[in-house]
């Protein structure tokens, strides 16, 4: 099952229950929210979580693009991406969350034919303020799935106050071997759906009141389940990925960490400028300067020669087409090439300000601050123009 037919799949089986369909917003947040992208299919969604009725009704689903920052480090693993799809439902008041799993569960054996002998799930144990998802444990046990008790791992919150609850997590297993263990203590366990009883709102001194209503929401990312589904090793191995792993290798000898890196912070790079943020040195340009520039680091670490001029346009068009982006493909050329110019002129700076005398030996913080301040110099490239 290619990624297209699993997202009909996925949209068809909820709207046959009763379920209608929101369209996926842009990166960006809606106004007033404080982060500078949109991180899950909730965040637009907030208002109706806290009892705002929706046009379209108590049920949804939707297919929303998102961007994780936090994963940066992580990216180039099996599963991490930047920008990624999220596949969500939600119930607004409407059903509980044993109706959710039990649907959910549905669509992964029937719908899409997952063993249920590769399936585990975690679930709510219960703290001192919010007893156990007894609902959730007892559909889980219901449909024979081995369930691991848990307290930090099961409660989702958005932030340090806000809409928040405990969760139900369904994972996959990957290993060679018949399974074993339980998802905390084995990586080849891969979370693939997350399932939120968003019952509570945390307040500024951290206690708890409910909400207006009792919700329901879930998240699914799209390219890791895509991958799981098509027996591939990573989520860069998905066919989405197709187009970059043909040209890529290709135009750039790359090992395998620095193709995914390359693959995936462009790719990114691109969605974000077809979503109107520019390059700049705060907020959101800056995250997508920063992006770039890791980018660039890597394909000139072995060649000064590597430059994102050789991009083929394919794969700026393939990736614009992915995510239902309408922007001129020559305007995102033209811009990755003005920051790639941008990020020249400043290697020669920092070259240069770092072969003064007071910079040949050990960098302090101080150090670091003042090459930032003064020279604008980010403390990850100068590490990376230290000598090694």
């Amino acid at each position: 099952m290619n990624t297209d037919q699993l997202v009909r799949t996925f949209i068809e089986y909820y709207e046959d229950r009763g379920h209608h369909r929101i369209t996926g917003s842009t990166l960006l947040p809606p106004p007033g929210d404080p982060v500078l992208f949109t991180t899950s299919g909730m965040h637009p969604l907030t208002p109706h979580l806290e009892g705002r009725p929706h046009p379209l009704g108590r049920r949804l689903v939707n297919v929303q693009r998102c961007l994780r920052t936090t994963d940066l480090d992580e990216v180039g693993d099996r599963t991490h991406l930047t920008v990624f799809e999220m596949l969500g439902t939600w119930s607004l008041g409407d059903y509980e969350g044993p109706q959710s799993l039990d649907w959910g569960y549905g669509l992964l054996t029937d719908g899409l034919g997952v063993d249920p002998g590769l399936l585990h799930v975690t679930v709510f144990g219960g703290d001192d303020r919010v007893g156990p998802d007894t609902g959730s444990l007892e559909l889980w046990q219901d449909r024979g799935v081995p369930v691991e008790l848990t307290v930090e791992d099961n409660w989702w919150s958005n932030g340090p106050t806000g809409p928040c609850g405990p969760d139900s997590e369904i994972f996959l297993w990957t290993g060679d071997t018949p399974p074993r263990s339980t998802p905390t203590q084995d990586d080849r366990w891969v979370e693939v759906w997350n399932h939120v009883m968003m019952r509570h709102r945390r307040l500024d001194d951290g206690s708890l009141v409910p909400l207006p209503q009792r919700n329901v929401d879930t998240g699914l990312g799209l390219e890791r389940l895509s991958s799981l589904l098509q027996g591939r090793g990573s989520v860069f191995e998905c066919d989405v990925f197709d187009p970059w792993r043909r040209l890529l290798p290709t135009l750039w000898e790359l090992d395998e960490p620095s193709l995914r890196l390359v693959s995936d912070h462009l790719r990114s790079g691109i969605v974000v400028i077809g979503d109107g943020v520019r390059p700049s040195n705060t907020g959101r340009g800056y995250v997508l300067r920063r992006l770039l520039r890791r980018v660039l680091t890597v394909l000139r670490r072995d060649d000064p020669q590597r430059g994102l001029g050789d991009l083929p346009d394919e794969l700026i068009r393939h990736t614009l087409d992915r995510f239902r982006q309408d922007v001129d493909p020559d305007v995102v050329r033209r811009i990755l090439l003005d920051e790639e110019h941008r990020f020249g002129r400043l290697l020669d700076r920092g070259r240069q300000v770092l072969s003064r005398p007071r910079f040949r030996g050990p960098l302090t913080e101080d150090d670091l601050h003042y090459l930032h301040d003064t020279h604008g110099l980010p403390r990850e490239l100068v590490l990376d123009l230290r000598p090694r």
